[in-house]
Order: structure tokens, then C-alpha cells, then sequence
């Protein structure tokens, strides 16, 4: 799913506010005038994210500057492929190179490990998702970068989905109460996430009528009787600990999701360079 440039383009902004501040002492005082293009390119093998913001970000600067995408986010390509060429006055090129470097970097990081866990788990039937274990500031962007390696978002905040935490339960006082509140006071095309830790747990948000049950860090044998108890009745999400090492296990136990923060807060950062021509 693309995003409007409406979503993001304040975040740009402010970015290059962070960065530019007043004034880029060292590239006004070089007194520089013209046009100049420049290449960016992939110094190692990833999955590219991000260059619809980069291409922004040089348009924020120089409203007539020319962006060239050479491939698409969401490809994979080797080290040494040209990703994009951007024409632009001089000035822009060197004011917005770090920005829009970051986060190409960033999300192509994010994109790569996305795309290497759904390999993983892609002849099973669980689809992988992502959390809100993510950067203040950042989410748009890490949520799109995950989208873009093949995974699907769970909620952006807490103001789009029900979520019944522990936490929640605590506050209430049992699960089937939390339940019914929330049933009583979100719209009914809301669908109702409980989390549970217990086979118990799980028992009670069946006959609470949950649409989503989370397990919570279960190890995988309890996982697989969940999914024997709820046989139907409810979509299971697995979630906690999950890394590429213990995922196809997991996913092979029959859960319908796999809740994982492992994509964003260990995601490396790709190697990506521009190079004034």
C-alpha cells in the first residue's frame, strides 16, 4: 500500500529541520549555483525501502528537482546497483543527501529481515506482522518498510484496533468483562484482540467471544494445544521471542499470525551511498 505524501511529508520536514537547522554553513559558504545529478546506489545485496522519501525529500529542497527511480521499493538487488538518479540544484543534492541516506538505510534494513522471515515460514499458513515496538517519530516509516518486505502491519496505534493486555484484565478485573465493555463502546465493525498467557486464559476468551486471542510467550508445545482447543472458534496470534531462528517452529504449529518486533529493533542498517556525478 502506497502512502499520500500528506501522511509524511511534515515528518521530511522536520527531519531536515534536525539536520539543515538555519543554514548548512558548509554548503552555503562554498557559494554554489546550478544544477548538479547524483547517483545513489546499493553497496550491498538488500531489499529496497524508502526511495519514494528520499525522492521527496530532494523535491522538499528543490521543488523542480528530477528523481529517477532505477528500481522499486520492494525489490531485491546486489551489491552495486544504481537505485535512483536525482537531478537537482547543487545546494539540495548536498543538504539532503544524509537525510534521505538514513532513511533508505534504515528501511532497506527493516525491508531485507521482513523479507528473510517470510521466506522462512512461507510454506506454512501463518502470516507474519509486525508490533508498536517501534522508533518514536519513526513508525510510519518502519511500518511501511515491513509492508515492503512482505509482512503485513498489526494496528498503527492504539486508536485503530482493540488490544485487551494483561495490564487491561488487571484494570477490570477478568477477561469476559473487558470483553463486554469493549464490545459496548467501540463500533461493532470492531473486531475484539485479547492477550493471554494461559491455556485458561484461553478457554475464557473463547467463551467471551473474542474474535483475535493473542498467546503470549508460549513456548510451542502449549501453542499447539491452543490450536487444538480453539479449532476454529477463534483466530490465534502467536507473539513474544520470536526471532528467524524459532519462527518456522512456530508457525508451524498452525497459528494464523505471528506477532514479531524482532523486524524493526533488530533490523541492521543497509549500506547505501550517493555520489555527486
Amino acid at each position: 500500500m502506497k502512502l499520500h505524501p500528506i501522511a509524511y511529508r511534515d515528518k521530511l520536514e522536520a527531519f531536515l529541520k534536525e539536520d539543515i537547522g538555519h543554514g548548512d554553513i558548509t554548503t552555503l559558504s562554498l557559494g554554489l549555483s546550478g544544477k548538479s545529478q547524483a547517483v545513489i546506489r546499493a553497496k550491498e545485496s538488500l531489499v529496497v525501502a524508502g526511495l519514494v522519501f528520499a525522492e521527496e525529500i530532494f523535491k522538499i529542497l528543490d521543488r523542480d528537482a528530477s528523481v529517477k527511480l532505477l528500481v522499486e521499493d520492494g525489490a531485491f538487488v546486489e551489491e552495486g546497483k544504481e537505485l535512483a538518479v536525482v537531478e537537482a540544484q547543487t545546494e539540495a543534492l548536498l543538504m539532503g543527501e544524509r537525510t534521505a541516506l538514513n532513511l533508505l538505510q534504515r528501511l532497506s534494513g527493516i525491508a531485507t529481515l521482513t523479507k528473510e522471515m517470510v521466506n522462512l515460514i512461507s510454506r506454512t499458513k501463518a502470516t507474519l506482522v509486525d508490533t508498536r515496538k517501534t522508533t518514536p517519530g519513526m513508525r510510519i516509516f518502519e511500518k511501511y518498510a515491513v509492508r515492503i518486505g512482505g509482512a503485513k502491519n498489526h494496528r498503527i496505534g492504539l486508536y485503530d484496533a482493540v488490544l485487551i493486555k494483561d495490564n487491561h484484565i488487571k484494570a477490570v478485573g477478568s477477561i469476559r468483562k473487558a470483553v463486554e465493555l469493549v464490545r459496548r463502546n467501540t463500533p461493532f465493525t470492531a473486531k475484539v484482540e485479547i492477550e493471554v498467557s494461559t491455556i485458561d486464559e484461553l478457554k475464557e476468551a473463547i467463551s467471551s467471544k473474542a474474535d483475535i486471542v493473542l498467546l503470549d510467550n508460549m513456548d510451542v508445545e502449549t501453542i499447539k494445544e491452543a490450536v487444538s482447543i480453539a479449532s476454529g472458534k477463534v483466530l490465534l496470534e502467536a507473539s513474544g521471542g520470536v526471532t528467524p531462528e524459532n519462527i518456522k517452529e512456530i508457525a508451524e504449529t498452525g497459528v494464523d499470525y505471528i506477532s514479531c518486533g524482532f523486524l524493526i529493533h533488530h533490523a541492521t542498517w543497509k549500506d547505501i551511498n550517493m555520489k555527486i556525478r
